[in-house]
């Protein structure tokens, strides 16, 4: 069966329709934070077949699958890539209004030219063909980047990586900027065990010998300076929260030396101690002119046995409860306090603080820049149809919309920058129907810059990659 998947999927009345098409389908793509990897860019790597690039690494899918009761053979185990496949096909029918549906049909349907329902009838001539075409020089990890007309995209890297493979891109002039992500979470876990042999680890990638907290900071200054010099211009921090904290209030130098020592920290002192480094960051990043972001809201490893048999990132984590917006204020007022701010972006994994972050980023808007501070798009389990409107909506209620810097991918599969293409429809349909029901203005001219900008023109602007 053909997919339901049209020209005007999603587009529900004309202008909506006009604005998707002549303003916002052809524009390219900036793809601003993900996580691919590297080394598959500088490679060029040519995926054997479908699952590789499409199921690995996807918690998404893996939810879904454990969800219908297929056994974890068959999803992080040891069953054959075709057999994986095949189970995943047979799960897909069942995920009629998730999110997965779509994107499974509209990334078959833009990378494979598969304009079928996928499912276990034809799962077998879907996988064969679709391993054809990833054999083909159009399918390679380059292929499918520029493929989908992606012009910049920003990996996630850790300050001890060497960036070697950074530099083999840039080296090869491959027609589309990829460029590294400042991703310092590990340096500031002081809660988390092996911390210490993380920041012998710092050292040694700075030919330093850190004993103390000033050396610390100097060490992640000093690979602050090496990825700017590799092009970076962007910070992302992935939290539960930002927490209030008083300056002083420990002795941060002495809290440093317990941690030398193999002493555990105070719940307090840990958030101390994450503070004061998220503060000096900060600081760093205003100096480089960097932009900064901050991912909060998520609680992690959830289910501790599967998280002891299968590790991390694996599918077990969901949205938190945190308290957000003190944190956030006295944060952001600290850095802007001593005008060393950075632009920052705000990513809330919590539909419930929608507002929280909306009006939050409005503080700290002053005028020097377009946007300073952003609510950023809807991430994780918000970045799906209902989840972009409410963040969209939100945005518009509360701040200004066309000030916006769009979607992400946030992802670790090369197939996944249809995203892009939903997030657009999305948006256009949102504009449109205002305008359908007397809300807005027809100014087709006049919006359809809105959306433009939206979703390229303000992110090439803000990020001046």
């Amino acid at each position: 069966m053909k997919t339901f998947i049209q020209e005007d999927f999603l587009l529900q009345n004309e202008f909506a329709k006009r604005l998707y098409h002549n303003y916002a389908k052809d524009l390219p793509i900036i793809d601003y934070h993900n996580h691919l990897p590297p080394k598959d860019i500088a490679e060029d790597t040519q995926f054997n077949n479908i699952t590789q690039v499409w199921l690995a690494g996807d918690h998404y899918k893996w939810r879904g699958m454990r969800a219908l009761g297929i056994d974890e053979k068959f999803i992080t185990g040891k069953a054959s890539d075709k057999e994986k496949f095949l189970k995943w096909a047979g799960v897909v029918p069942y995920t009629v209004r998730n999110p997965l549906y779509h994107w499974t049909h509209l990334e078959l349907l833009r990378y494979f030219d598969i304009d079928e329902l996928l499912s276990s009838e034809n799962a077998e001539h879907v996988y064969a063909e679709a391993n054809n075409i990833l054999q083909q020089d159009s399918h390679s990890t380059l292929g499918l980047l520029k493929g989908q007309n992606v012009e910049s995209l920003c990996t996630t890297d850790d300050p001890t990586d060497s960036l070697e493979h950074h530099s083999q891109i840039k080296k090869q002039a491959i027609g589309l900027k990829v460029l590294p992500t400042f991703r310092p979470d590990k340096a500031f876990a002081a809660e988390k065990a092996g911390y210490w042999d993380y920041i012998e680890k710092l050292g040694s990638v700075t030919n330093s010998s850190i004993e103390n907290y000033d050396d610390l900071l100097s060490a992640l200054e000093s690979r602050i300076d090496y990825f700017h010099k590799h092009g970076c211009r962007l910070a992302d921090h992935g939290l539960e929260q930002l927490y209030v904290f008083e300056e002083g209030a420990f002795d941060i130098h002495a809290l440093f030396l317990k941690l030398k020592e193999g002493k555990s920290l105070l719940p307090e002192e840990v958030r101390h101690f994450k503070m004061n480094i998220l503060v000096f960051l900060g600081q760093q990043y205003h100096e480089k002119g960097w932009t900064q972001q901050f991912h909060l809201g998520a609680i992690r490893d959830n289910n501790k046995r599967l998280l002891t048999r299968l590790g991390p990132d694996t599918g077990f984590d969901s949205i938190g409860d945190f308290s957000q917006a003190r944190g956030l204020s006295g944060f952001l007022n600290l850095l802007d306090s001593t005008n060393q701010l950075p632009k920052t972006i705000l990513y809330n994994n919590n539909p419930g603080d929608n507002e929280v972050f909306a009006t939050m980023a409005g503080n700290f808007n002053d005028g020097t820049q377009k946007g300073k501070v952003q609510f950023g798009s809807a991430w994780w389990y918000m970045d799906q149809k209902d989840g972009m409107e409410k963040q969209i909506n939100t945005l518009s209620n509360l701040g200004v919309l066309s000030c916006f810097v769009g979607m992400l991918t946030d992802s670790r599969s090369f197939l996944s920058f249809p995203r892009h293409e939903y997030f657009r429809r999305i948006l256009c349909n949102l504009i449109g129907t205002d305008v359908a029901n007397g809300e807005l203005p027809a100014d087709e001219k006049w919006l359809g810059k809105i959306v433009s900008d939206i979703c390229y023109s303000n992110a090439k602007e803000y990020f001046k990659f």
